[in-house]
């Protein structure tokens, strides 16, 4: 994500447009997807999140430290919104309905591929990667795959990010966001589609909510509830509608 941002943040204040950034941002975050899962070909578990962990780290150094690339703790700022076919995004709700446009052509795509033969073949790999092995599937390239889409929909998600907030940073991409979007799987569901929408929805929206009526203890009851929900319902929030749905019927 951090790459994405930083991608559209030097091509638009440069005079380029968007969509160069949106080239830019998924031909980088493919191939380095596909690096990292070369590491995931070796280790499991939380062995593979240290070695994700650990690059978001670099990441961050680099975003840090390599002033002539990204002006360092300075930061990049006067990020242009795009115009498209003489519509102008400038304005806030305008960028939310571009966003969510991009969103809902990239949900389609994402739902398309989860029921094609290649969703099918991920599913495999994630419940038992020795039996989708012998079952035909070819663990290591769909492993590389996997990793490539995901860390391809993280550079969409910075291209984006970066005109919304019209300045970026190092600090917005250090490993409280990498904690950020893994709470969100982990409280809609993961697993399942529709589980990160949910989780998304709740880990913004619950917090500000909250906001206002617990006088600054909104952070330690949005905790709470988080670990109350991971302790009895490891499954997340759709996991828990599944199980009442069960007990009802």
């Amino acid at each position: 994500m951090g790459i994405g941002a930083y991608a559209a943040a030097l091509l638009t204040t440069t005079g380029w447009p968007l969509w160069a950034a949106f080239v830019l941002a998924v031909a980088l975050s493919l191939a380095i997807g596909w690096v990292l899962g070369y590491p995931a070909l070796r280790v499991q578990h939380h062995y593979l999140a240290f070695v994700t962990l650990s690059f978001a780290t670099l990441v961050f150094l680099v975003l840090r430290n390599e002033e002539w690339l990204t002006k360092g703790v300075y930061g990049i700022s006067g990020i242009p919104r795009p115009t498209l076919l003489g519509w102008s995004t400038k304005a806030p709700i305008d960028f939310y309905f571009f966003c969510l446009g991009v969103l809902a052509l990239v949900g389609g795509a994402t739902w398309w591929l989860v029921r094609s033969p290649w969703g099918r073949a991920f599913t495999a790999l994630r419940e038992n990667t020795v039996r989708a092995d012998s079952l035909g599937v070819d663990t290591r390239r769909y492993t590389l795959m996997a990793f490539a889409m995901g860390s391809t929909l993280g550079g969409v998600a910075g291209v984006l990010y970066a005109p919304l907030v019209q300045f970026i940073e190092p600090t917005a991409f250090n490993l409280n966001l990498s904690l950020n979007l893994l709470l969100m799987v982990m409280v809609g569901g993961s697993g399942s589609f529709l589980g990160p929408f949910l989780g998304a929805a709740v880990s913004v929206l619950l917090p500000e909510w909250m906001r206002f009526g617990s006088e600054g203890l909104y952070l330690i009851f949005y905790a709470i509830a988080v670990m109350v929900l991971m302790a009895f319902c490891p499954s997340g929030l759709l996991g828990l509608a599944e199980r009442a749905r069960r007990l009802v019927r």
